[in-house]
C-alpha cells in the first residue's frame, strides 16, 4: 500500500451509533504491505502442521455455526446463542470442521479459514513473519484509492446488476436466495479485486485487526498511524461477512466497524495479515 492520507469514517451517516464510525477524520499512513486475500484453510493448515498450534475453538471445544450451515447430529448443539438464535454453539466446530463434526475443509483449501480467534490470528501472523493490520491500515487498504466511497468499488452495491461481494440476499436469517452464488464462505479470491489488488474487502468473512475497540476513539485518534486505544475488552473486526444484510448488519460498507472479545470464534470470522517490511516509510 502506498503512503498517503485519507478521510477515515462514514461520510454518509449510515453507521450504527454504537459502532462509532464518526467523526470522519484525516489519517496519514506510511507505506505498508497487505495480503491480497484473507488467510486460507491451506495456509492455516501449513502453520498448524509446522507449529502444532491448537486453535482457541479446539481448546474450548465449542464454536458458533450459522444454523442453515450446521451439519451433523443435533446432540452436538450445546445451545442457541442468546439474542442471535441463528447462531448455534456447536461442540466440535473448529477451523477443521467449520459446520460441525460432520464437515471438513478438504474441498475448501482456497476458502478463508474461519473459527479462529484473535490470538490464533496473532500466532499465525508471527509465524508468517507478518502482523495484523491496524484498523486505519485496513480501511485505507479497503478503499483501494477511492476517496469517500461507500464500498470498496464505489457507491453502488451491485453496479450493472453485478454482485461484488459475498453477503446475504433474501430474508435474514431464514432464506438466502444465493444470488451471489454462495450461502457460506466463498474462495478467498472471489470477485474483482479493489484498486490496490485486494480481494473480498467486503463480505465473506469478518477480519480481525490489531486494535482494541472503543466507540469514541475517532474523536481522539491521532493524525499519524493510529493504533487504537491502549486497552479494552474487544478487538476491532472489519469487512462484514456472508451473513451481513442491510436489514440488520449493514457493515459491509468500507467505513463500517464491529468488534468482539478476542477469544470469540465463529464460522464467519477470519483474518488477513499486513507485512512487517516498509511500515511507516514516507
Amino acid at each position: 500500500m502506498p503512503a498517503g492520507t485519507f478521510a477515515m469514517g462514514d461520510p454518509f451517516g449510515e453507521g450504527y451509533p454504537a459502532d462509532g464510525e464518526t467523526p470522519v477524520h484525516e489519517v496519514r499512513l506510511g507505506a505498508f504491505r497487505m495480503d491480497a486475500t484473507t488467510v486460507t484453510n491451506a495456509q492455516f493448515a501449513a502453520f498448524v502442521k509446522d507449529t502444532g498450534h491448537v486453535s482457541g475453538a479446539e481448546q474450548f471445544g465449542v464454536s458458533a455455526v450459522f444454523h442453515l450451515l450446521f451439519t451433523g447430529s443435533r446432540r452436538n448443539v450445546v445451545n442457541q446463542v442468546g439474542g442471535s438464535p441463528w447462531w448455534l454453539a456447536v461442540r466440535g466446530a473448529s477451523w477443521r470442521h467449520p459446520e460441525g463434526p460432520g464437515s471438513d475443509v478438504g474441498a475448501r483449501q482456497n476458502h478463508p479459514v474461519v473459527h479462529v480467534d484473535w490470538y490464533d490470528a496473532q500466532a499465525y501472523a508471527a509465524w508468517a513473519g507478518k502482523r495484523l493490520p491496524t484498523e486505519a491500515e485496513w480501511e485505507y487498504a479497503a478503499r483501494g484509492g477511492l476517496a469517500g466511497r461507500r464500498f470498496a468499488w464505489g457507491d453502488d452495491l451491485t453496479p450493472r446488476g453485478r454482485w461484488m461481494c459475498n453477503i446475504w440476499q433474501g430474508t435474514f436469517p431464514t432464506e438466502n436466495t444465493g444470488d451471489d452464488g454462495h450461502l457460506g464462505t466463498a474462495p478467498a479470491k472471489s470477485y474483482s479485486p479493489n484498486g490496490y489488488g485486494l480481494s473480498c474487502m467486503a463480505g465473506n468473512v469478518w477480519e480481525w485487526c490489531a486494535d482494541w475497540f472503543a466507540p469514541d476513539y475517532y474523536g481522539r485518534a491521532p493524525l499519524d498511524d493510529p493504533h487504537g486505544p491502549e486497552a479494552g475488552d474487544q478487538r476491532v473486526m472489519r469487512g462484514g461477512s456472508y451473513l451481513c444484510h442491510a436489514s440488520y448488519c449493514h457493515r459491509y460498507r468500507v467505513a463500517a466497524r464491529s468488534s468482539n472479545t478476542p477469544e470469540s470464534t465463529s464460522g464467519n470470522t477470519g483474518f488477513r495479515c499486513a507485512g512487517l517490511e516498509e511500515r511507516g516509510s514516507q
